[in-house]
């Protein structure tokens, strides 16, 4: 571990997330509520970040994600709505069923992002989330090998009130029986 250990992207936060973006995101909703048994999964649609921005320029990219939560992990699976370039297709795509990215967490992006930055990350994605919320995607794999599918770290600072969002979806598996595994909220 280098010595400076406050300055490594690990420092950030500990991963509070992982993310797939399956070729079929129904029957990954199955497989890990069937299978898994992770859920219930909570469903938002059509999701577009404001402001947001791919590889420095505009970006209109709109999903659809899925959250549950496994043990301490939540589980997140996304699927792209739209054909606008973005880290859901294309060279950051592992394919399959591969893991996408881990999210951590931080009350100061700006400095986030200068640590994922000054260890030689590259920012894929960046934008605001809700009214004080805000999102980076970093290749932080080696970047002699780029684009580096998997190597995604999500930094999300989140918008006031996601705590209580967050804490419903852990709540929720804690109880959850296996009935409504998929539930589509508004």
């Amino acid at each position: 571990m280098p010595a400076d250990t406050a300055a490594t992207i690990a420092a950030i936060g500990k991963p509070m997330q992982i993310a797939f973006v399956p070729e079929d995101f129904d029957a990954a909703l199955r497989h890990w509520t069937e299978n898994m048994g992770v859920g219930p999964f909570f469903v938002m649609e059509r999701i577009r970040l404001e402001d947001a921005r791919f590889m420095g320029a505009p970006s209109d990219c709109t999903f659809t994600i899925a959250l549950a939560q496994w043990g301490d992990v939540q589980v997140e699976l996304i699927r792209q709505d739209n054909d606008a370039p973005s880290i859901y297709r294309g060279d950051y795509w592992p394919g399959g069923q591969a893991m996408h990215h881990v999210c951590l967490l931080t009350d100061d992006i700006a400095s986030a992002r200068a640590t994922v930055e000054s260890r030689g990350g590259l920012v894929l994605v960046e934008g605001k989330v809700g009214a004080d919320g805000a999102v980076i995607y970093a290749d932080c794999g080696p970047a002699e090998t780029r684009p580096n599918a998997g190597a995604i770290v999500e930094i999300l600072q989140p918008a006031s009130g996601s705590e209580g969002f967050f804490a419903m979806i852990a709540e929720a598996a804690k109880s959850w029986d296996g009935s409504d595994p998929v539930r589509v909220l508004g």
